[in-house]
């Protein structure tokens, strides 16, 4: 056995913000390791709305490096509870070993619940296997390039851009009782590949397949795959379709930094194509698909020094291309294309002191400063704060990653985003 870890982050669903004082129980799933019962009792969350850095047992590391037979990820069951909410349970939350997985709680009001019940229930969320260990329909092939329907006023055709949402239908396309989820794009590609990858894996194995899964995903957006079949959404959870989304699942840290850093990077195959390429993949074990990736493929790949470059053209071959989408919807303003740091002095900077200041009305432990437009020490530890709370790394350095995530977080405590948005 080696020790995972475990953030657990509660939030008010209806706000956004954090709810201080939550009290977290934390209970094992695992037989085969004598792994049951209570493990934490009563934690209680701080007034951002965390707690912290638990250590969990978790298999040793080996079993998620290669295919095996012993399941390379240990369970728990994390229960928050809070007066005024609905009990939140999470069935299964998965810990790797030495890495942090971060468990999302959004929680619900009692008095936003449908005939504003007064009496506290439970909202619970079972937590379906990870691909790779798991039994999942295989990829059904596609053309890796698609026709290009008139524009329906959904997305904008001339270029690729990356949506504010993601629809997430959960079942398969034809099943009109499945759920649509309104997932933050972001959000939606973390989940993906926490659920289809290990992290444990190399960091360029892990770009690589977050690159595959953006450009994917940014191809049925570009393309309007289901809307045009008559569907209302952009993509399905099944593995025989799409990729595995399983709603409030917790991601992993390490995958969150990486899809932070390149959300907007994706595939291109010139000289004809203006679409992403839908980036097929299989795990190479208990499925294969020729010319297409293969996810413990491209593992022993990195093992190889492979980057992630690389190890992508590789699989789909010397002449695609890396394209950034030049515009991403919903944020109040787009990244300048230059490092914000103690020296910088323009109106960027001036923007990011705004939003910090209004993050803070809701993150108290993110602290003010003066918005004169001057990135002084007082911005930097802001910054640094802000980048502790939400898993960046610590610079105190606004770059390309911790500008978007400002911006989110600033969108989504401020009520700024439409509650029923367009993409």
């Amino acid at each position: 056995m080696q020790d995972g870890f475990l953030t657990v982050s509660v939030i008010d669903s209806s706000t956004n913000r954090p709810i201080q004082n939550a009290s977290v129980n934390i209970y094992g799933l695992d037989e085969e390791y004598n792994n049951t019962g209570i493990v934490y009792s009563d934690l209680q969350t701080n007034e951002s709305g965390q707690v912290t850095n638990l250590t969990l047992e978790a298999p040793d590391i080996v079993y998620s490096l290669e295919p095996s037979d012993v399941k390379p990820y240990s369970e728990y069951i994390v229960e928050v509870t809070s007066e005024g909410y609905d009990t939140v349970i999470i069935n299964g939350s998965q810990i790797l070993p030495t890495e942090t997985a971060l468990q999302g709680i959004p929680m619900t009001p009692l008095n936003r619940k449908k005939g504003s019940r007064k009496r506290q229930s439970e909202d619970i969320y079972d937590i379906s296997a990870h691909t790779l260990w798991g039994n999942f329909p295989p990829k059904i092939p596609e053309s890796s390039l698609k026709p290009l329907p008139p524009p329906t006023g959904f997305v904008v055709l001339d270029e690729p851009v990356v949506p504010e949402f993601i629809v997430v239908h959960d079942g398969l396309p034809e099943n009109t009782s499945a759920q649509n989820y309104w997932v933050p794009f972001k959000e939606y590609i973390k989940n993906v590949a926490s659920s289809e990858i290990y992290s444990t894996w190399p960091e360029q194995t892990i770009y690589a397949n977050v690159i595959a899964i953006i450009s994917f995903t940014l191809n049925r957006v570009f393309t309007e795959w289901y809307r045009n079949k008559g569907y209302n959404f952009t993509i399905t959870s099944s593995t025989a379709y799409d990729h595995k989304y399983t709603h409030n699942r917790n991601i992993f840290d390490n995958i969150s930094v990486v899809v932070d850093d390149i959300f907007n990077t994706f595939i291109r195959r010139p000289p004809t194509a203006r679409q992403p390429l839908l980036a097929q993949y299989c795990d190479g074990q208990k499925s294969q698909c020729p010319n297409q990736m293969t996810q413990w493929g491209s593992k022993d790949l990195g093992d190889q020094g492979y980057d992630y470059e690389g190890i992508l053209r590789y699989f789909y071959g010397n002449n695609i291309t890396f394209t950034q989408a030049n515009i991403v919807s919903g944020v109040p303003v787009s990244f300048p294309g230059f490092t914000l740091q103690v020296g910088s002095e323009n109106n960027y900077v001036r923007t990011i002191q705004n939003q910090l200041n209004a993050i803070s009305n809701s993150y108290p432990a993110v602290p003010k400063v003066a918005e004169d437009g001057i990135y002084g020490e007082a911005t930097a530890n802001a910054v640094r704060t802000f980048q502790q709370i939400f898993g960046l790394p610590q610079t105190g350095v606004v770059d390309f990653k911790t500008w978007y995530e400002i911006s989110r977080v600033y969108v989504a405590t401020t009520k700024i985003a439409s509650l029923n948005p367009t993409i």
